[in-house]
């Protein structure tokens, strides 16, 4: 038999256990909204501005995710089985109904919705063959392979009537759609340098916009497509400059100084916004067209981990929005409804080192 002592102790634990167990659930009050709702567990201390966020993936390598234009549908790359390097997938938001688009042969990039969401685009390097291309060599330091059998396709929400747009030797591929519905840009090494293109939706009417020595690439455009974010190399020495153009002569890049830029859509007005002489990359325009979303490796001394920052289009207002300590990237705000979803890729709670997943969440303000 238990003494007094013993039972006062465990109604004494029984009763702070009950208030930890409480305190587990958070209580957010909305508007007409009085439900209590369990907490974002994958949400880390300081991340303010995500909400309800959720996990759609769950292994594998994913990444580039983006919305269709009506919110209904995801597209994202994704290394999986049986594929040995990155297939074009679709899905519903939920993460379900999860669809090959592309061929399954060689390797895939850069996917996007057209308006409508009957048609999509993305790179490819199948028309080089069947296989997965070689991997870069990484005894040159960390590298990007620029295979020079990447193409442009369009082709159904289906992957059904697949055409090419691009055929020129050479890197062609990170296209993206104007929300006008009225452009592509892209990035192509058809001039001998990485330069940014545009084009109609059909693929005529192809216009240089970028002409200065050095990487330009990642390009996206602002809400009410007058003005592009992309990320880009700039040399002020002719050591680093040869450096980059030998490189370049083998297909390979080394990614460790990108800065963010915009322009208008014409190529006009180049301005740079950041100036941290680190890796900053996959920059999106928030709605109002005056703020970019966009990932760096700026806080880390090793360069490894990669966060998501903001920043006015001036260069001014940096703040850090994720504080995860591998990997965030590729973001991207819902295009039909001014930006209130948002879905990125990150390597947060993975079941394996190394893996990246889809998240989605309401963006707070």
């Amino acid at each position: 038999m238990k003494s007094k002592t013993e039972l006062f102790l465990i109604i004494i634990f029984v009763f702070f256990l009950s208030l930890t167990l409480n305190n587990s659930i958070i209580v957010e009050k909305k508007a007409g909204d009085d439900v209590t709702s369990p907490a974002d567990t994958l949400v880390y201390p300081g991340e303010k501005h995500f909400k309800n966020l959720k996990m759609l993936t769950n292994g594998g390598e994913n990444a580039e995710a983006y919305f269709s234009f009506d919110g209904s549908k995801i597209i994202f790359q994704s290394t999986r089985p049986p594929y040995e390097c990155d297939q074009i997938f679709t899905m519903n938001l939920e993460g379900s109904d999860v669809t090959l688009i592309s061929t399954g042969k060689g390797r895939t990039t850069c996917s996007y919705f057209y308006p409508g969401g009957k048609k999509v685009l993305y790179a490819s390097t199948h028309p080089g063959g069947d296989n997965c291309p070689t991997k870069p060599d990484f005894s040159k330091g960390y590298v990007w392979a620029l295979y020079d059998t990447y193409d442009i396709f369009t082709a159904n929400a289906d992957g059904s009537n697949l055409t090419q747009l691009t055929n020129i030797k050479g890197y062609d591929a990170e296209a993206t759609i104007s929300p006008k519905g009225d452009r592509i840009v892209f990035t192509s090494t058809r001039d001998r340098d990485i330069e940014l293109y545009s084009m109609n939706l059909d693929g005529t009417d192809v216009n240089r916009l970028t002409n200065i020595p050095g990487y330009d690439g990642g390009a996206y455009y602002s809400y009410d497509g007058s003005m592009i974010v992309f990320r880009a190399s700039r040399f002020d020495n002719e050591k680093d400059l040869k450096d980059y153009q030998d490189l370049l002569a083998e297909g390979l890049i080394r990614p460790s100084k990108l800065e963010i830029y915009v322009m208008s859509s014409d190529g006009s007005d180049i301005r740079r916004v950041t100036n941290n002489g680190k890796a900053n990359f996959g920059p999106y325009f928030f709605p109002d067209g005056k703020r970019i979303i966009f990932a760096s490796n700026m806080d880390d001394p090793k360069g490894r981990n990669f966060d998501l920052y903001m920043i006015n289009v001036e260069g001014t207002g940096l703040e850090r929005i994720t504080y995860n300590e591998t990997f965030d990237g590729f973001p991207m705000f819902s295009l039909h409804d001014g930006g209130k979803k948002f879905v990125f890729c990150s390597n947060r709670f993975n079941a394996k080192q190394g893996e990246t997943n889809v998240f989605i969440c309401d963006w707070a303000e």
